[in-house]
């Protein structure tokens, strides 16, 4: 019976310890993943002189081998884009994707949203 309730008090410590290690490791992928994404946006833009219309774009051109999956929402189809239509250089011929963003609503360990980061 003591062996019980120690190894009961044991997991009531443990779970919300590794729950928010998951999620602290599934925020620094997501960080990740905006920063290469958002690279290779950049990237793709200063090469070809216009934007990307869509992520596929920069995964068919080579930017990128694959669009990441979102850690968030568990979907590669959830990343939300912003469309600019500000040209960024003199040489930009054509506006489109200028940033990514996930597509969760949750709240981060910062308190703004997954969406806003």
């Amino acid at each position: 019976m003591v062996v019980l309730a120690i190894i009961m008090i044991l997991a009531v410590v443990a779970v919300p310890a590794y729950q928010a290690a998951i999620r602290q490791a599934r925020e620094a992928v997501l960080r990740e993943d905006l920063h290469t994404i958002r690279v290779a946006i950049d990237s793709y833009t200063a090469d070809k002189q216009k934007a990307p219309q869509s992520l596929d774009d920069l995964v068919q051109e080579g930017y990128l081998k694959a669009i990441p999956e979102d850690p968030m929402t568990h979907s590669k189809e959830t990343w939300v884009t912003d469309q600019g239509t500000d040209l960024h250089s003199t040489d930009q011929t054509d506006p489109g994707i200028d940033n990514v963003h996930s597509g969760s609503q949750d709240q981060g360990t910062d308190g703004q949203p997954y969406s806003a980061w």
